[in-house]
């Protein structure tokens, strides 16, 4: 019986995971992890009981501790209680589904206590990679990725040898307002940006995809798992979601992961990595696919992709200041207190204004988000 825990577990990857759990009958859930929804954390305690569970909010907490007290459940709050999620006792995997970089504190600690790590909180090797990578290989544990991109690229490159890699082609749907221009791209509203052609997601990634941006994440992600420069990886726009990413390798040779657009493929992966299991869905059906095509990405256009380009070469701290402006900027950008275009422009004004810190340690990281928040909000 295979033991995790989950940081999220209300979400989109949250919610998905516990679906595998449901369906596969051979993991037990030691401990759950949420913001505050507590309606929906409650459901899922009293199906999968697990021994742990934290909610961000303390009076939500409460509120929970309450509603659950006829069941032995220790409920937390805070970040203690995230650190305490993620270093359960009895877990042997932590799924890391939390948005932001919320996530860096309590994947260290996770690592720190030998659990392997399914990682689908990009933010944290984004902003963290130089610390949590030769932490992970410290301790000996394994991250595994779940980003349907990481995990294409992680599979494609199981049988071959990595220090024959050449390049990374990340692919990228190129979003809702792919083939447009900015002008075309004034009064988008936010309704707008939400209608993500393939996948379904949370608002904040689903804004992040319509605007490149998350694919920028990626990139600066996809050079810390795999130990490659920023410039070995190209993005690849590929509109029909097939072709999930790519490795080429020094003799020319290109190996890809085909699937249909299903985000349980790459979670189930990482919770029974190296076993493969039947996963119930669509298959591809090569006979009714008429076409799969490639662009480039529109580098103009969409040029936080081209910012975060900048800030994984540059590395260091800015990064930080990258994921934390696009986090408050997309916040605004929901609360409809900045226009959609405003979003790379904050990005930008706010790397303009940071001095790059060469190896920050969490808490210079954490400064640095904090400063990045206090310098947008003086400003927007």
């Amino acid at each position: 019986m295979k033991k995790i825990g989950i940081l999220g577990s209300t979400g989109s990857i949250g919610t998905q995971t516990l679906e595998i759990v449901r369906t596969n009958k051979d993991i037990e859930v030691t401990a759950l992890a949420a913001g505050s929804n507590i309606e929906l954390l409650e459901r899922q305690i009293r199906e999968f009981k697990p021994e742990l569970a934290a909610v961000w909010n303390p009076d939500r907490a409460a509120e929970l501790r309450d509603r659950v007290r006829d069941l032995d459940v220790k409920v937390l709050s805070g970040m203690d209680g995230l650190l305490a999620a993620a270093s359960e006792p009895r877990s042997e995997i932590l799924v890391t589904a939390v948005v932001g970089m919320i996530g860096v504190l309590p994947t260290i600690e996770a690592i720190k206590a030998g659990k392997d790590i399914a990682l689908a909180n990009k933010e944290t090797l984004v902003t963290a990679g130089h610390i949590i990578m030769p932490l992970a290989r410290e301790k000996q544990v394994k991250i595994l990725p779940v980003d349907s991109e990481h995990s294409a690229i992680f599979q494609s490159l199981q049988g071959g040898q990595q220090r024959a890699l050449r390049k990374i082609l990340l692919t990228a749907s190129g979003g809702p307002f792919r083939g447009k221009k900015k002008e075309e791209l004034e009064n988008i509203q936010v309704e707008d940006a939400l209608k993500h052609p393939n996948w379904e997601m949370g608002k904040k990634i689903t804004i992040d995809s319509s605007t490149m941006i998350n694919k920028g994440l990626e990139v600066i992600e996809a050079k810390w798992l795999f130990g490659v420069t920023v410039d070995q990886i190209q993005v690849v726009v590929q509109p029909q979601s097939i072709i999930h990413s790519m490795v080429e390798y020094e003799d020319g040779a290109v190996i890809a992961q085909l699937g249909t657009p299903d985000m349980k493929l790459p979670i189930q992966y990482a919770l029974y990595y190296p076993e493969r299991r039947f996963l119930p869905g669509e298959r591809l059906d090569f006979g009714e696919l008429s076409a799969i095509t490639f662009e480039r990405p529109d580098m103009e256009t969409f040029y936080g992709l081209q910012l975060a380009f900048e800030a994984g070469r540059r590395g260091g701290s800015l990064p930080t200041v990258f994921n934390a402006a696009n986090e408050r900027a997309v916040a605004l950008f929901l609360k409809r207190k900045i226009r959609y275009l405003q979003i790379p422009e904050i990005i930008r004004a706010c790397m303009e204004e940071h001095r790059n810190i060469l190896e920050p340690t969490v808490e210079e990281i954490l400064k640095t988000e904090q400063e990045t928040y206090e310098f947008i909000k003086s400003r927007w």
